[in-house]
């Protein structure tokens, strides 16, 4: 065999065992996790599917990849069950970084990564405020209830309808003042998706192209015409 047909060999060989570059990256460490394998999905179809996986022994530390077309929640899971507790974020094309512990997953985690990550934090630590206030008022309504004063606790329910409004116009003037992200429309058809649908139409209608045929944008389109069709 000459030399020229061992060059063409090699060159074949190597494009055939190379992995293509992944343009998206998620690294990180799992303190006390030691062992086992850690996923990394996405939700296609409304099933989890799997985009990349690492079996870890003796480490803490993972970096796990995918190509991604668009902005998109995925999610690190350290089993395939659909039951299984996952830790969800809005990736993008780049690094991601996610450091947890094993001992409370979901709960430690510190994400940094794309700024539609960093816009979800922020309207998912607004909508808290208003998610522990009802939590509050329950439980007062509970008590009043317990103890007989009906008067009290049919104020307490026409607070917390009120309260529920405060909070559907806040999710609305976040995507309305957000049209621009990818996080508008996923908001609308994950937190909002009972809401009137002629607000979720005022959203809908004001996303810009790129945003209106993004993966949550087509959802949410699909959503309203279906709801309309009813």
């Amino acid at each position: 065999m000459n030399n020229s047909l061992y060059f063409i060999l090699a060159i074949l060989i190597t494009a055939c065992t190379q992995q293509t570059p992944k343009n998206t990256t998620v690294r990180g460490s799992i303190k006390g996790f030691q062992k086992g394998t850690l996923y990394l999905q996405s939700v296609i179809d409304g099933g989890f599917t799997t985009l990349d996986s690492l079996v870890m022994n003796s480490t803490t530390d993972f970096e796990l990849g995918c190509d991604l077309e668009e902005a998109e929640l995925l999610f690190l899971s350290l089993s395939k069950e659909v039951d299984a507790e996952r830790i969800s974020f809005f990736a993008d094309k780049g690094l991601t970084t996610i450091n947890t512990s094993l001992k409370r997953f979901k709960f430690d985690a510190k994400i940094e990564g794309s700024k539609q990550q960093k816009l979800l934090e922020s309207y998912y630590k607004n909508i808290a405020r208003f998610k522990d206030q009802k939590l509050e008022l329950i439980e007062a309504q509970l008590n009043a209830q317990k103890d007989g004063f009906s008067a009290r606790a049919d104020s307490l329910q026409i607070q917390m309808d009120k309260l529920v409004q405060r909070s559907y116009l806040y999710s609305i003037n976040f995507a309305v003042n957000n049209k621009e992200s990818e996080v508008a429309p996923f908001v609308a058809v994950s937190e909002i998706y009972d809401a009137n649908v002629k607000y979720l139409d005022t959203i809908n209608k004001i996303l810009p192209p790129k945003i209106a045929n993004s993966k949550y944008g087509i959802i949410l389109e699909a959503y309203i015409k279906s709801v309309k069709s009813e």
